[in-house]
């Protein structure tokens, strides 16, 4: 597997809060920052330095949390090497590059291929037709383009297991709707501008909701409760209502 070499700077990092760097890994939403950052998340998680307490990437950046206090003990445990003169947040500076310095991007990373199912339209996808209209496309159209597709989770926010999933064909790009709704149910998959993504528990949205999958995306009682993560790819099957009926009812 090849490797790309980086090169990271003082100027690729800000604070975040009182207890947080942002680690900016490019300026656009590419494939080749994407690789960035889960090379990045990878790295330090593999190597964690005293302190580190989580790593939240995003679409260009990776967001770094730790604890003030373990950091300021061990600067003061490595007093011969001058860290103890500077803040918590200078610490973690040197130390995140220090080892971003080490780091080498992997050209092709391991990721999942993760299959939903979805019943498209009627009172799942209320917004289908709407998306159809807007482009000059029967339902099933729409349908066949989205599932035609292959997505990469970008980031998972908004909501506990929301993923953003870029890959959206332009076909059936669509703006949010000018007034959300008050409540979109859990497992319905939306689109929204050129990105399409689906809610793991019901909350307002603004989306346009063309389905819902009976997968169940949010799964507080699992050690990693989100089904999706960064650097995931997704493909959507379509499956009848009663298919989708009959998988709920084998979770019950």
């Amino acid at each position: 597997m090849s490797k790309i070499k980086y090169v990271w700077t003082e100027e690729m990092l800000s604070p975040l809060g009182e207890a947080g760097v942002m680690i900016r890994c490019g300026d656009a939403i590419s494939d080749e920052v994407h690789r960035r950052v889960i090379s990045v998340c990878t790295w330090l998680e593999g190597d964690p330095f005293p302190g580190m307490v989580e790593l939240v990437p995003s679409f260009a950046s990776v967001a770094l949390f730790y604890d003030p206090m373990v950091v300021a003990g061990f600067a003061r445990s490595a007093s011969a090497k001058g860290l103890s003169e500077s803040s918590p947040y200078q610490q973690v500076c040197r130390m995140l590059l220090s080892r971003l310095g080490m780091l080498e991007e992997s050209v092709h990373n391991q990721f999942r291929t993760i299959v939903i199912p979805v019943c498209y339209g009627g009172p799942f996808g209320p917004d289908l037709e709407y998306v159809a209209r807007e482009h000059e496309l029967t339902p099933d159209e729409v349908v066949t383009i989205h599932t035609s597709g292959e997505y990469l989770v970008h980031m998972i926010g908004f909501a506990p297991g929301f993923p953003y999933l870029g890959g959206l064909s332009k076909r059936i790009a669509t703006p949010r709707k000018a007034t959300p709704r008050l409540r979109v149910e859990s497992g319905t998959v939306g689109i929204g501008g050129e990105q399409t993504g689906i809610y793991p528990v019901a909350t307002p949205g603004g989306w346009q909701c063309i389905g819902r999958t009976p997968l169940k995306l949010f799964r507080p009682e699992h050690d990693l409760p989100s089904l999706l993560q960064a650097g995931d790819r997704v493909r959507f099957e379509a499956i009848t209502e009663q298919d989708y009926m009959e998988w709920k009812e084998g979770e019950g």
